[in-house]
C-alpha cells in the first residue's frame, strides 16, 4: 500500500503546529519537510531551529529533504533537529558515498534524490547502500508546480534497478502529487508520495490524504 508524506512546504507557516497535528491525526505514514537556501535552488524556507521545534510535538517521523549546497556539511544539525530520514541531493553531493554513511552512521535513514533531468541510472552504484530514492516530478524550488510525465518512466527504471541490485530503497515522488497523476506513479512502483499543494489546499486534508492511499488498495 502507497504512502503518503504531506509536505509542509505548503501549509500555513504561520499555523505550523495545526499542520503537523492534523497530519499525525491522518493516516499521512511521514511528514515531509523541505530546507532550501536560496542557492541550491531559488528560494529559503524553514531552518533547524523550526524543524527542532516541529518534532517536539511531531508523533510521524520527520523526513527532511536537504534543498542545499553540500548537505554533507549539516548532518549533525539535522540529525539533532529530530530527523529521521535525511534526504541530500545527487547534484548537491561531490562526495555521495561519504555523505550516505555519515547519514546513516549518525542513525537516520539514508535518502538521496534526483532532479527531473538527472537520471537513475547514476545511482546504479550506490543503489545498495540507501534506504530510499526520492524522484523530483517537478524542478525544486517551489511547491503548486505542474507534475513532470517523464517521471513514470523513471521509476519504472528506478524499480527496476532496485529489484536487480536486491537493494531495499523505497521509492519516493515529489512533486505535483494527486489524485490524477498518483495512479501510474503507483502502477509504476512508487513507494511514497510526497504531497504539498494537493493535501493543504484541500477543503479536508485528511479525506484528501486517504484518497491517495486508497488508489493502492
Amino acid at each position: 500500500m502507497v504512502q503518503v508524506a504531506p509536505s509542509l512546504l505548503a501549509a500555513d507557516f504561520a499555523r505550523l503546529a495545526e499542520a503537523v497535528e492534523m497530519v499525525d491525526r491522518s493516516e499521512a505514514s511521514l511528514i515531509h519537510i523541505d530546507v532550501m537556501d536560496g542557492m541550491f535552488v531559488p528560494n529559503i524556507t524553514i531552518g533547524f531551529p523550526v524543524i527542532s521545534s516541529i518534532s517536539k510535538i511531531a508523533e510521524k517521523p520527520l523526513d527532511v529533504h536537504m534543498m542545499v549546497m553540500d548537505p554533507g556539511r549539516f548532518v549533525g544539525q539535522v540529525r539533532d533537529a529530530g530527523a529521521a530520514i535525511m534526504n541530500v541531493h545527487w547534484e548537491a553531493c561531490t562526495h555521495l558515498h561519504r555523505v550516505v554513511h555519515s547519514i546513516k552512521d549518525a542513525g537516520m535513514r539514508a535518502a538521496v534524490t534526483l532532479n527531473p533531468a538527472t537520471p537513475v541510472m547514476l545511482l546504479r552504484d550506490i543503489i545498495t547502500d540507501l534506504d530510499m530514492v526520492l524522484l523530483m516530478s517537478v524542478n525544486p524550488g517551489f511547491g503548486g508546480q505542474k507534475f513532470i510525465q517523464n517521471t513514470v518512466s523513471k521509476v519504472r527504471d528506478l524499480r527496476q534497478m532496485i529489484m536487480a541490485s536486491g537493494s531495499q530503497a523505497t521509492i519516493e515522488i515529489d512533486g505535483g502529487v494527486d489524485l490524477t497523476t498518483a495512479p501510474a506513479l503507483i502502477e509504476a512502483g512508487a513507494d511514497i508520495l510526497v504531497a504539498g499543494s494537493y493535501v493543504f489546499r484541500a477543503p479536508d486534508p485528511q479525506k484528501a490524504i486517504a484518497d491517495l492511499i486508497e488508489l493502492s488498495k
